[in-house]
């Protein structure tokens, strides 16, 4: 999944695409270096980062979505407002990736009355103030705990369990010390019975390991995709995209698996 980010303060890449035609280009970039998806978001996430109106979200992200209606992998709308989703499936979305785990009122009838996927995501507090002394008992244990229950409430508001992806939330509310538990523990996830989607690219974890700035975090973002997906994870988001495309086909090559084949025709699926 390669990230395309139209937000002037995203931790990473924050302004770099800010123009719809930037950020047109750069979706085409991730297509050509490999991507099967691409992830579209119109408000930063990032620790500390301020609310924005969803008037302004969904002039940011429904026309780069307009202008990549034909392009042959499928999009994804990272939002957590039902408003956006739904004029984003409108304008061709094929998944809705929620921080918040369709929590919010109507995000669960916003998904469940169309047909495309879900990403349900764990996170403790509020992106302005998750950061401030995050807790857990067990961390492992109480996120899955939360996605399984968020799993059921999906199901039982008429979301098939096979349009259903989770993530942990890596950096949502979690310590290094929670994070590396949540990624040495990532195989457990399996047992919640649907893929598992893992995000760790650039971020300030990867920072704290290593020491350096998020614009010199490329390989350690490589090295830790690799250990997602050794850990069982069937989507890992990035923005480094013909990096770990690269990675990944020597991974698969060393264990024997087929490398995966690019979506080349339009359906969104």
């Amino acid at each position: 999944m390669g990230i395309v980010n139209v937000t002037p303060d995203s931790f990473s890449d924050g302004g770099r695409h800010l123009s719809h035609e930037a950020a047109i280009a750069h979706a085409h970039r991730l297509i050509e270096e490999g991507a099967d998806m691409l992830d579209i978001g119109g408000e930063s996430t990032r620790p500390g980062a301020a609310p924005v109106d969803e008037h302004e979200e969904l002039a940011r992200v429904l026309p780069v979505i307009e202008g990549l209606r034909d392009i042959a992998v499928p999009i994804s709308i990272d939002t957590w407002k039902p408003a956006v989703m739904r004029a984003a499936i409108a304008a061709g979305a094929s998944l809705v990736n929620d921080i918040n785990a369709l929590q919010a009122p109507d995000a669960l009838a916003a998904v469940a009355n169309s047909d495309v996927a879900v990403c349900l995501m764990h996170k403790q507090g509020q992106p302005e103030n998750m950061q401030d002394a995050p807790r857990y008992a067990d961390v492992t244990d109480e996120v899955m705990d939360f996605l399984r229950q968020r799993i059921q409430a999906s199901e039982a508001a008429g979301i098939a369990r096979e349009r259903i992806v989770i993530d942990p939330g890596f950096g949502f509310g979690k310590t290094l010390v929670h994070n590396l538990a949540l990624l040495k523990n990532l195989r457990h996830f399996a047992a919640l019975g649907v893929p598992v989607l893992a995000g760790l690219s650039r971020k300030s974890m990867l920072g704290a390991i290593t020491g350096q700035d998020v614009d010199h975090r490329q390989s350690v973002s490589v090295a830790a995709a690799l250990i997602a997906v050794q850990g069982g994870a069937a989507i890992v988001r990035v923005h480094d995209v013909r990096e770990t495309v690269d990675a990944l086909k020597i991974w698969n090559a060393v264990n024997e698996k087929p490398s995966p084949q690019r979506h080349r025709d339009t359906e969104k699926t």
